[in-house]
């Protein structure tokens, strides 16, 4: 499976090789993970579960070898070491494949890759338009997804349904697609669609829409951001912000604000203006 750029290997499916993914990670079963590390963060109630970050040393470093995990109650504990390309885990009494891959892919997968140093993680919905990776953020149940699954029916090729990697790349801002399942509803533990028409690679960001739901009949509006306003709207949408991450996260929130065209737009609700909603997205995107 791609996935953030990876070739991801489950030790109970065959390897598939994606020649441009960035490099290959491997996920393996063992039986002897133990309880915790030192330090550990618990975040309560992430679908309806407890789950648990630990770490061996301490979660302002990121140090060589340096040993994480990842808990969810009852369910899978992943490990693995700083600069590693392995991660280990062990499936528990509410554990099987298809929950093993959905914390895999919607959850610890990203950490580690910020762990890695290698993304940063905007909460967003992706299409391409023209060829070019566009976004749309907003609050949860804001029309992130409708939006997105409408483009996807429109046969715009998906980044992603929830999460974006970022990257600076030769003073470019670089969109990684996440993984080829789109959630048009919002069900627990449940990785959604698969979806054929998935971008894969890496291509520099286009823009970022940010979705302001308003009357049915109000009119659809573009408002360019700037400034403070620009910058608290892509802080506000920025994913798991972890001690050890927070100065490259505003750093690269800031060289996103400086490059990146971000618009708020006014969108009806009302599903029966959504074509109109994305002919006008169509539009004003091959304008910028």
């Amino acid at each position: 499976m791609l996935a953030f750029n990876h070739n991801i290997i489950f030790d109970h499916t065959s390897k598939q090789n994606y020649s441009h993914a960035y490099d290959n990670l491997n996920i393996k079963n063992i039986t002897d993970i133990p309880e915790f590390y030192e330090n550990i963060i618990k975040y309560n109630q992430n679908q309806e579960r407890d789950v648990f970050l630990s770490t061996d040393i301490n979660f302002q470093n990121n140090q060589e070898n340096q040993k994480w995990m990842f808990k969810i109650e009852d369910v899978v504990t992943f490990v693995w070491e700083k600069d590693s390309s392995t991660l280990y885990y062990q499936l528990f009494t509410y554990g099987n494949n298809t929950l093993l891959e959905y914390w895999l892919l919607h959850t610890v997968l990203p950490i580690y890759l910020i762990i890695e140093n290698k993304y940063e993680l905007i909460h967003a919905g992706g299409v391409q338009i023209e060829d070019k990776p566009v976004l749309f953020i907003a609050p949860s149940f804001g029309g992130k997804s409708t939006l997105t699954d409408y483009f996807i029916q429109k046969q715009h090729p998906m980044v992603s349904d929830d999460r974006v990697a970022l990257k600076e790349e030769h003073n470019q801002i670089i969109a990684v697609s996440s993984y080829p399942y789109h959630r048009p509803y919002r069900k627990i533990e449940d990785l959604g669609v698969y979806v054929d028409n998935f971008m894969q690679g890496t291509k520099p960001l286009h823009c970022i829409y940010a979705l302001e739901s308003v009357d049915a009949k109000d009119e659809i509006r573009f408002h360019m951001l700037k400034g403070i306003e620009k910058f608290k709207a892509l802080q506000y949408n920025f994913d798991f912000n972890l001690p050890l991450n927070k100065a490259s996260s505003f750093k690269l929130i800031g060289t996103i604000a400086s490059y990146i065209p971000v618009y708020k737009i006014s969108i009806p609700w009302d599903l029966n203006r959504l074509d109109e909603v994305y002919l006008a997205l169509c539009e004003h995107t091959s304008k910028l």
